[in-house]
């Protein structure tokens, strides 16, 4: 027993601190936006690059107003904005139309109305789809009805992706937390994509790691019509994450960066909204595999939770490797916490989340399977459809 529980420990430490010394080095690669070299020098552009900044929205009557009136006030000379009213019940499209017709709009807003989605199509892939058919921009910038742009985000990110020669750049948001159980959601969340995701691999053309944030996808228009647009995606329910992996696996030039507050968004408006939202999501990440979900809830309550279930029954030297691990885990905390906000002790409320999202993955698989599909806004979009439509 006691060597068994040797094993376990040290495979928890090797984990979790291979990943911490790996994101030590990586995270410091990644470019802040932010910092004052980002700022485009007076001569750098003797034209702007025009940008299309696309925005659809489905019943987002409370968020959508003030999204758009702020990308109304971006200090950037040459853009579009073109917001897709999908299908609102809501009023959500009398607001677009009421920011459309201010005169801060300057001409620049476009409104596009869908009554009716195609067959074979998920409602936000096709709204963004139809909006790329009208944009004019050199690039497309893909964004949501709820994203609150900081006037210069646009201008910087530009700047960035235009001397990095990128093809894709995705800036990773400041989330707004107000409760407890957000921030440990998000927390969790974001420690466990550092786990599972490197983003400091991304501009690497050799390694597999890709990223896609719906809140910023900013690519080339040429790059988004060799890729085949939103074709591709048509059935992707985690339609940013796959733009993503379509430019990584075209040989497309990636990055991602921080940016501070420049882009924000408040995800929900509570740790179990979050949770909700989640279950839309978590089985179509495991590709609609039940194998797949099972085991990576195994995975995920074995790496998160068993570290402090073995501090607290070890004995002696045995809860050694138990206590690195979760050394290891608390530094993932910190090191979170410039780019989050979320105090380092969060990290004590670890194993709660662990449970919360395995449940989140165990729900989505089965709500998925007993209803035989996705509901997402009050539209089911059948399993097997799903399945087929996954890139």
């Amino acid at each position: 027993m006691t060597v068994a529980v040797w094993i376990v420990g040290c495979l928890l430490a090797l984990a979790w601190l291979s990943r911490v010394a790996d994101a030590g080095m990586g995270m410091r690669s990644i470019a802040n936006i932010a910092e004052p070299q980002w700022a485009a020098r007076p001569d750098e552009f003797i034209e702007w690059p025009r940008v299309s900044i696309i925005v659809p929205a489905l019943n987002e009557q409370e968020t959508i107003a003030a999204a758009l009136t702020q990308l109304l006030h971006l200090d950037y000379p040459n853009y579009e904005v073109i917001a897709v009213n999908d299908r609102s019940t809501d009023a959500t499209g009398a607001l677009m139309a009421q920011v459309a017709a201010s005169p801060e709009a300057h001409g620049c807003l476009q409104v596009v109305t869908v009554t009716h989605l195609p067959a074979g199509w998920l409602g936000k892939v096709h709204a963004m789809h139809r909006a790329s058919q009208m944009a004019t921009g050199d690039w497309l910038l893909f964004t949501d009805g709820d994203i609150l742009f900081q006037p210069q985000t646009l201008q910087r990110a530009v700047t960035y992706a235009e001397r990095e020669r990128a093809d894709h750049l995705v800036l990773f948001p400041w989330l707004i937390m107000k409760t407890v159980g957000e921030r440990m959601v998000i927390a969790f969340f974001q420690t466990m994509f550092a786990f599972g995701h490197r983003p400091w691999k991304v501009a690497d053309p050799k390694a597999k790691d890709f990223i896609g944030i719906g809140a910023f996808n900013l690519m080339r228009r040429s790059t988004y019509d060799a890729m085949g647009g939103h074709q591709p995606l048509r059935m992707e329910v985690v339609d940013d994450m796959k733009l993503g992996k379509l430019v990584k696996d075209f040989g497309f030039r990636q990055r991602n960066v921080f940016g501070d507050q420049m882009i924000s968004l408040r995800w929900a408006s509570s740790g179990l909204g979050i949770i909700r939202n989640f279950t839309k999501n978590f089985f179509a990440v495991m590709s609609y595999q039940t194998w797949r979900s099972v085991a990576s809830i195994f995975a995920l309550l074995f790496f998160n939770l068993v570290p402090f279930v073995g501090l607290a029954v070890a004995h002696g030297w045995a809860r050694l490797p138990f206590a690195l691990a979760l050394l290891a885990l608390a530094i993932l905390y910190a090191g979170m916490t410039k780019h989050s906000g979320v105090p380092p002790y969060y990290v004590l409320l670890h194993p709660v989340s662990s449970v919360l999202i395995a449940y989140a993955l165990a729900s989505s698989t089965f709500h998925t399977l007993r209803q035989n599909g996705v509901v997402w806004r009050g539209t089911l979009y059948p399993l097997e459809e799903l399945r087929k439509g996954l890139v």
